[in-house]
């Protein structure tokens, strides 16, 4: 059986794997990534890895169904009832990662950096809340 690993170091580890496949693959010219394909695919990766984190602090899966995923409603309300003022960070992440990067494909270098920074700003609030 595999080990399981410490959900805010996986989660870490999605990021990381984010900012690989955008210096790897998207390449970039000036202000701008060249390939939204990639830009796409970083961006998703980042919003997983934020999931990854509030899973492990905020329980939004528990009570569920099996197979029955939790809405982005699910984690904003779960996120109101622990630390209200991070539901706007979290807002944030959802709509520049998982929208504009994930979806859209942004090919802005300072918003995907600026996306990244708020995934990071996310998982170290996980860091500091995750109880064994």
């Amino acid at each position: 059986m595999a080990e399981l690993k410490h959900p805010i170091q996986e989660a870490e580890r999605y990021l990381q794997n984010a900012r690989e496949i955008l210096s790897e693959k998207a390449g970039k010219d000036g202000d701008y990534y060249t390939d939204s394909k990639y830009v796409k695919m970083a961006g998703n990766t980042a919003w997983n890895g934020v999931l990854v984190a509030l899973d492990a602090v905020l329980n939004v899966r528990q009570g569920m169904k099996r197979g029955q995923r939790p809405d982005f409603k699910d984690y904003q309300e779960a996120m109101s009832k622990k630390d209200s003022k991070m539901t706007r960070p979290l807002l944030g992440a959802y709509e520049s990662l998982h929208k504009a990067l994930g979806y859209d494909g942004n090919p802005r270098y300072r918003i995907v950096q600026d996306s990244l920074d708020q995934a990071k700003m996310i998982l170290t609030w996980a860091e500091k809340h995750y109880q064994n």
